[in-house]
């Protein structure tokens, strides 16, 4: 399956402090006939982080059961333990997931040489195809142009999803991998430049919301329509902007509530969003016409 276009990173809805699998399911099959084009189950807007391994299973499983080959799905499975990662991927291919999406290991900072070793041990260990996660932002580590070249040799590794915000390292990476290596945006707000540059798609965060706007916006690009792709990257560049107004995904699920999709239920330390900056995502919502 080849993996480009709007990819949702899905929510982990919770009720009651449980799962909830039917707002799950729900959120899949609607997002499939808004046009996404494949669904992250198990992201950092997954709220994997507190998910147990029993959950995490679970998620992918349903998510692959519910999609039913319609799109792609690409479960996250990173870990700051390679044995974890690697438990965690071959949880994704048992699964049936298409692919697996591995953040760069957290906190404990590896050099360079430990990410190479890192993502190659994984690739070894699991036969699926693996997407490279890079997110300094949340991980104080990053994956360097240097050694994304030098893992795209790994039959394994399929591609790169880029959310470093650096647009001039992020040409380096694209010229160092070539142009058959699948990189995907991480970033919203940086999805139309991205794609001016030569990535795939997105895997996104507003797509959770607005998933027929993303997905015109991505295939617009696709098409070489520029001026259409950059209409709608304005369109949506305030909504974009709302799902960052506090740590991803406290703002999405936020407005899934406001929508009657979801519950807005967090797991701690993720708490509820405050009333000020609530206040300004539903005027967001408003003019966008999504409640």
């Amino acid at each position: 399956m080849f993996f480009k276009g709007s990819i949702v990173a899905i929510v982990t809805p919770y009720k009651d402090g449980q799962v909830d699998e039917k707002s799950l399911a729900d959120l899949i099959n609607w997002q499939i006939e808004e046009g996404s084009s494949g669904i992250v189950p198990c992201g950092s807007t997954g709220e994997s982080a507190t998910l147990t391994h029993d959950e995490h299973a679970r998620v992918i499983n349903l998510c692959v059961e519910v999609v039913a080959k319609r799109v792609s799905v690409i479960a996250g499975s990173g870990s700051n333990s390679t044995a974890e990662a690697i438990e965690l991927t071959k949880i994704a291919a048992k699964a049936g997931a298409d692919a697996a999406l591995l953040l760069s290991p957290y906190y404990n900072k590896p050099t360079q040489e430990g990410i190479y070793q890192h993502y190659w041990a994984v690739a070894d260990a699991v036969d699926i195809p693996q997407f490279i996660y890079n997110v300094p932002g949340r991980t104080a580590s990053e994956v360097s142009p240097t050694t994304m070249a030098r893992l795209s040799e790994h039959p394994n590794i399929a591609g790169l999803k880029e959310a470093g915000g650096d647009l001039a390292k992020t040409a380096d990476t694209m010229a160092m991998c070539g142009p058959d290596f699948t990189i995907l945006s991480g970033d919203d707000a940086l999805t139309y430049p991205m794609m001016a540059l030569g990535a795939k798609g997105v895997i996104s965060v507003t797509a959770n919301v607005a998933p027929n706007l993303i997905a015109a916006l991505v295939s617009a690009a696709e098409s070489g329509d520029m001026a259409e792709a950059r209409r709608l990257h304005f369109k949506t560049r305030e909504l974009s902007n709302a799902m960052f107004y506090e740590t991803n995904p406290i703002p999405v699920k936020t407005a899934l509530s406001a929508m009657g999709r979801i519950k807005a239920e967090f797991r701690l330390p993720l708490c509820a969003m405050s009333q000020i900056n609530k206040e300004k995502l539903q005027s967001v919502l408003n003019r966008m016409g999504l409640v």
